[in-house]
């Protein structure tokens, strides 16, 4: 790794906590503002986090830290890595690793409602992990079109001079479609939701609190800002055009939460496979005989 590499991906680990604690509190707000509420203070997730390190620790098991702490630094190495230009298949691995050690520490302790948010947790992980992959696989088929046998490096594919969402606007609306898994929103919110009238409100980490529930939200902070970066690779050839995408698209993603309720599992998985896998294989077997199978 060069020295500008190094530097982002310093800058990741120290502002993308910043950053990302920053867009929750304005998704708060926004939240709000369609339910007709004021909404709580800009800065309330930072108080919310300072609050829960504050709280006395009370462990169910001990190996539930470790599986935490080990989720935390996991999903701040994954962003570094995608935001240092890092390999996109080794950036999709960690972050994938990530979520099993959450797993793990939901698993660890001995309570129905955190297995089955733990059983729901892997059910999300089926449903996005096949769109990301395919996702990285059309970024390298574009990306062949300017570098001579094609780059699955973030910094490559980041700087392409194609519009690399005109070759793929099946695998954006695909990847737009399960976005809301990682984000942990309506409709796909499975495992854990911040919306008090469903069923499993906690799952996945019922019986976390104080500073280990802090980490969590933390981890949540990191994921946002990579699961950004993501959208930026579809319009890198022009970093303003990027951000625009960015915040339109989040605010799409808002409101869909405050629209749609939960989806039951199965036609989470349905829905997910079908539709959003047929979108991103139909795309990429279309770019393929476009170009003349010569990708």
């Amino acid at each position: 790794m060069n020295t500008e590499q190094i530097l982002s991906a310093l800058a990741y680990v120290i502002f993308a906590p910043i950053l990302g604690g920053l867009v929750a509190g304005i998704d708060r707000k926004i939240t709000a503002k369609m339910q007709g509420r004021v909404g709580p203070p800009l800065l309330q997730p930072f108080y919310d986090v300072l609050k829960l390190f504050e709280k006395e620790k009370v462990v169910v098991s001990r190996s539930q830290n470790f599986y935490v702490l080990t989720y935390l630094v996991f999903m701040a190495f994954t962003g570094a890595l995608s935001y240092s230009g890092g390999d996109i298949l080794l950036v999709i691995f960690a972050l994938t690793l990530a979520h099993v050690f959450l797993v793990l520490g939901a698993y660890s302790v001995n309570s129905p409602y955190s297995y089955l948010g733990a059983e729901r947790e892997l059910i999300q992980i089926m449903l996005f992990e096949p769109i990301i992959i395919l996702t990285a696989a059309g970024m390298y088929m574009v990306s062949k079109l300017t570098i001579e046998g094609g780059s699955f490096r973030v910094w490559d594919i980041a700087t392409l001079t194609t519009p690399v969402i005109l070759y793929l606007p099946g695998l954006f609306l695909a990847f737009i479609y399960v976005l809301n898994v990682k984000l942990r929103k309506s409709p796909f919110d499975l495992s854990t939701s911040h919306h008090a009238h469903q069923e499993l409100v906690k799952g996945v980490t019922t019986e976390f609190s104080g500073s280990t529930l802090g980490r969590i939200e933390i981890a949540h902070w990191y994921e946002t800002v990579l699961l950004m970066g993501f959208i930026y690779l579809f319009f890198g050839y022009n970093p303003l055009i990027a951000v625009a995408a960015i915040i339109i698209i989040y605010l799409f993603e808002i409101l869909v939460d405050n629209t749609f309720s939960r989806f039951k599992w199965p036609l989470a998985m349905k829905s997910a496979w079908m539709i959003a896998l047929i979108l991103g294989l139909v795309n990429l077997c279309a770019l393929y005989y476009v170009k003349g199978g010569s990708l």
